[in-house]
C-alpha cells in the first residue's frame, strides 16, 4: 500500500539499527508504535490496536509456514505473523476466524522480515510483528462494501454508510490534510497577524437579497429565525465594536436546491479588517494561502495575477476563468462585417451584436472551420469569405494546421456560451489524449471591478446586488450611484483557482446614508429589516472590508477530488439529504405544537415516503 501524498508520515525503513524516527503525531498504535520500536531494538514487544484487513496462509519455506494477516489503522498497515506451533493455536483460531474489519488487539515482537521477503510497496515492508497474544475487541458483521479505494461504490451507498467510507485511505488523507490547512491558517492569522477568532450566532434573521436561507421556527407564533448564509452582518458589527481583525472558521447555510458543487451547509474561512483597502486584503490572503499550502502539493507564487470582470468575460466567457490553458475568445466581428454570411449579418445588426470565435488546437474531430496545412480554411462558410478575410481570420486566431474554430454570433450575452464550449472542448481534447490542463498546476487569479448591480432575470427593469447589498461602489464611480447605478463598478473581488471560485469579498459601505440609499432607492428593499446595522453605521463605523474563502472547495481542488463531498466528513447528498440519518424527516403534530405550526399531508404519502 503506497501513501504518495503523506510523505511526512509514511516511509520505508532502510536499515535495522541506529535509526531515529520523527512523528508529527502519537495517535497511532499501529504504525507509530511499530516504527518507534525500531529505536529501542527490533525485539521489542508492542501492543497493536487496529482493524483486521486480510489474512493469508504462508508457505514460503518450512521455517515460514504459518498464517499472516494485515492490520490497518489510520496511519497505515503492518503484517502480523501467526506461528503454527501449538502454543499459538488459540491466537491462530481467534484471528483466522475473525471477519474482515473486526477490531483486534495483538501483542507481539517486532522483527525484520527474512531477506528477499520484504515488501517495498508497504511503508512497513521491512518488518513484521510475530503475534504472541490476541483479542477480538469487536467482531464485524458482513460489510455492505469492501473498504478499498479501488472498489467502486455508488454515491448513495457511500453516503448511507459514511462511517465505513471514512476508513478509506483517500478520505482519511483528505480530512487530515484539511485539518492541517486549517491549523496553519489559524496560526498565520491569529499568531502572526493579530486576528481575533470570534464565534458568531447561527440563529439570526432573514437578510434581504442573496441566497435563500433556511428558516428555524421559534416558540413565538409566526416568528422564525434564519440560519445565516454567512456571518456578514456580524463581522461588520465587530468592526464597529473595535475588533479590527476578525477571523472565524464559519459554518454557513444556503437553501439553493440541488447543485453538484454546493452543499446546504458548508464551511468558509471568514475574514474582516478595519482600515484596509482591496490591496491589503489581497496581500493578506496571498500570504495566508502560501503559509498554509501543503508542501506535498508544491508551492504557489505571489502576487496572484489580476483581471477585470470585463476582461474575463471578453477573453474567457466567464467571470471565473481557468487560465491553465489558452484558447481565448476573439472578437472577429470586424473581419466578417463585409462577408455574405447571413446569420453573421443578422447578429451584427443588433445593438450589442457581435461575432466571436475560439481556436481549438488539434481539434479536427470537432468540425466547424478547420485550418489546412497550407493555411486555407475548410468549412461550408468559406465560400462566403474572400482570401483576404480568410487570411485575417487565420492571423487573428493564430491558427495552425488541424486546428478548429468555433463561432458564435448574436448579442454579447449569447456569445458568452463560448466560455462553456471552451471548457467542453478542453474536456474532449484531453479525453483524446492531448494534455491542456496540468492537474498538478494551481493557477490563482483575482477578478476585480465587478458591476455593483445586475438586472434581475425575472424582471430586467429591477436591479439586484451582484455580490451583496453591503458592497461599496468603486471610488471613481460613486457619483454614478445616484444617477445611473447600472454603470457603477464595485469594490468586490473574487479569488479564482483553476476555473473555480474559491473566495469572494469586498470593501463595505461604512456610511449609513449611502447604505440606506442602496437598500431603499436602488434595490427597493425595506431598510427596516437592517435597522440594527444602519444604526451601527451611524455610530462611528470605521472603513472596513473582508473576504470569505470556501474551505470545502479549496481543499477539494488541492487534493483533486471530484466533489466537495470528498473533503467533508458527513456531507449531504446531491439532493441535500442525509442518507445516513434519513434527514430531513417528518415530525409529529405534537412536536409541532410549541411552534404554532400545522402541516397538512396525505397519510398515504407520508407512509410511502417512510418506505
Amino acid at each position: 500500500v503506497m501513501f504518495p501524498s503523506r510523505k511526512s508520515h509514511m516511509f520505508r525503513i532502510p536499515a535495522l539499527h541506529g535509526l531515529t524516527f520523527k512523528f508529527k503525531s502519537c495517535l497511532s498504535w499501529l504504525f507509530a508504535h511499530v516504527c518507534v520500536a525500531m529505536c529501542f531494538g527490533l525485539k521489542s514487544r508492542r501492543l497493536l490496536h487496529s482493524w483486521k484487513n486480510l489474512i493469508f496462509l504462508l508457505c514460503f519455506s518450512w521455517i515460514r509456514q504459518g498464517l499472516f494477516l494485515v492490520l490497518r489503522d489510520f496511519q497505515g498497515m503492518i503484517q502480523v505473523i501467526i506461528p503454527q506451533d501449538e502454543a499459538h493455536s488459540h491466537v491462530k483460531n481467534l484471528l483466522s476466524n475473525a471477519p474482515v474489519e473486526s477490531v483486534v488487539r495483538v501483542t507481539g515482537i517486532v522483527s525484520p522480515r527474512p531477506p528477499g521477503q520484504e515488501n517495498p510497496k508497504m511503508p512497513t515492508g521491512d518488518i513484521e510483528v510475530k503475534a504472541e497474544t490476541a483479542e477480538i475487541l469487536n467482531s464485524c458483521k458482513k460489510l455492505p462494501f469492501e473498504i478499498k479505494d479501488f472498489i467502486k461504490k455508488t454515491e448513495a451507498l457511500r453516503m448511507q454508510y459514511r462511517y465505513l467510507d471514512l476508513r478509506s485511505f483517500q478520505l482519511q488523507y483528505n480530512l487530515r490534510l484539511r485539518s492541517r490547512i486549517v491549523m496553519k491558517m489559524r496560526e498565520y492569522l491569529c499568531n502572526l497577524h493579530g486576528f481575533v477568532d470570534v464565534e458568531t450566532p447561527t440563529l439570526f434573521k432573514r437578510t434581504p437579497g442573496g441566497a435563500k436561507e433556511f428558516l428555524v421556527p421559534s416558540r413565538e407564533a409566526g416568528k422564525f429565525y434564519s440560519l445565516p448564509q454567512s456571518p456578514q452582518q456580524f463581522k461588520q458589527l465587530l468592526m464597529v465594536g473595535g475588533l479590527d481583525r476578525y477571523f472565524q472558521v464559519a459554518r454557513c447555510y444556503r437553501d439553493e436546491g440541488s447543485r453538484p458543487d454546493r452543499q446546504p451547509e458548508f464551511t468558509q474561512i471568514d475574514i474582516e479588517m478595519s482600515f484596509v483597502d482591496k490591496t491589503g486584503i489581497q496581500k493578506l490572503v496571498e500570504g495566508l494561502l502560501q503559509y498554509s499550502w501543503p508542501k506535498e502539493r508544491g508551492s504557489i507564487s505571489t502576487p496572484f495575477p489580476s483581471m477585470t470582470y470585463e476582461e474575463a468575460l471578453a477573453d474567457y466567457g466567464t467571470d471565473k476563468p481557468d487560465t491553465r490553458f489558452g484558447m481565448k475568445i476573439v472578437d472577429i466581428g470586424d473581419f466578417l462585417r463585409r462577408s455574405d454570411i447571413q446569420f453573421v449579418q443578422n447578429a451584427l445588426s443588433y445593438p450589442h451584436g457581435t461575432v466571436k470565435a475560439i481556436c481549438i488546437p488539434q481539434g479536427v474531430e470537432i468540425v466547424e472551420i478547420i485550418c489546412r496545412p497550407d493555411g486555407s480554411l475548410k468549412s461550408l462558410l468559406t465560400r462566403f469569405l474572400g482570401e483576404e478575410q480568410q487570411s485575417q481570420l487565420v492571423q487573428a486566431l493564430n491558427m495552425q494546421a488541424d486546428d478548429v474554430v468555433l463561432l458564435a454570433a448574436g448579442e454579447e450575452k449569447q456569445c458568452s456560451a463560448l466560455g462553456s464550449l471552451r471548457l467542453e472542448s478542453a474536456d474532449l481534447l484531453e479525453a483524446a489524449g492531448l494534455v491542456l490542463r496540468d492537474p498538478a498546476a494551481f493557477h490563482f487569479l483575482w477578478v476585480v471591478d465587478f458591476p455593483l448591480f445586475l438586472s434581475k432575470e425575472e424582471n430586467p427593469t429591477e436591479l439586484e446586488s451582484a455580490h451583496h447589498p453591503f458592497t461599496a461602489p468603486h471610488p471613481t464611480d460613486t457619483s454614478l450611484l445616484y444617477s445611473d447605478p447600472t454603470k457603477v463598478r464595485s469594490q468586490h473581488y473574487d479569488l479564482v483557482l483553476n476555473g473555480n471560485e474559491v473566495g469572494g469579498g469586498s470593501i463595505r459601505i461604512h456610511n449609513a446614508e449611502q447604505q440606506r440609499f442602496v437598500l431603499e432607492k436602488v434595490l427597493k428593499e425595506d431598510s427596516e429589516v437592517l435597522s440594527h446595522l444602519l444604526e451601527a453605521l451611524e455610530l462611528g463605523a470605521p472603513p472596513h472590508g473582508g473576504i470569505a474563502l470556501g474551505l470545502d472547495r479549496l481543499v477539494s481542488l488541492i487534493v483533486d477530488a471530484p466533489s466537495i463531498r470528498d473533503v467533508i466528513a458527513f456531507p449531504k447528498s446531491f439532493r441535500g439529504r442525509d442518507l445516513m440519518g434519513n434527514a430531513p424527516d417528518y415530525i409529529t403534530p405534537e412536536e409541532l405544537k410549541p411552534y404554532h405550526i400545522q402541516v397538512s399531508w396525505p397519510l398515504e404519502e407520508k407512509e410511502a415516503n417512510k418506505n
